[in-house]
């Protein structure tokens, strides 16, 4: 069986939900701050049972080539095995996931 490449499980925070997503390549972006993810994987499984969180993410992705995500909004990058199960969750604030604090806006100068 021919080698298939390294999977990468991402995990981001986007809109206070933590997306966990499978794909074949990530690399930094030429844009600067973000990291690129493409090639993303979703399982061929039965139709007989549908996941809704993997289905959301599935249809959220169907036409993407190519997404950016900012630096502060990756929580974890893993090379795996295998591809897992995608999901969607809510981000609780009380969890051991906290969003990195962002740039504060500065604020128009006085004229």
């Amino acid at each position: 069986m021919a080698d298939i490449g390294s999977i990468y499980r991402v995990i981001f925070l986007n809109k206070n939900e933590v997306y966990e997503v499978y794909a074949r390549q990530i690399f930094q972006s030429d844009l600067f701050g973000f990291i690129e993810i493409e090639e993303f994987v979703f399982g061929e499984r039965s139709q007989v049972l549908i996941d809704p969180s993997e289905d959301k993410l599935k249809q959220e992705f169907a036409d993407v080539k190519r997404s950016y995500v900012p630096y502060n909004s990756i929580v974890r990058i893993d090379e795996v095995e295998r591809e897992g199960v995608p999901k969607v969750s809510e981000w609780v604030s009380d969890s051991n996931v906290a969003h990195f604090p962002g740039r504060p806006i500065p604020s128009a100068p006085n004229t």
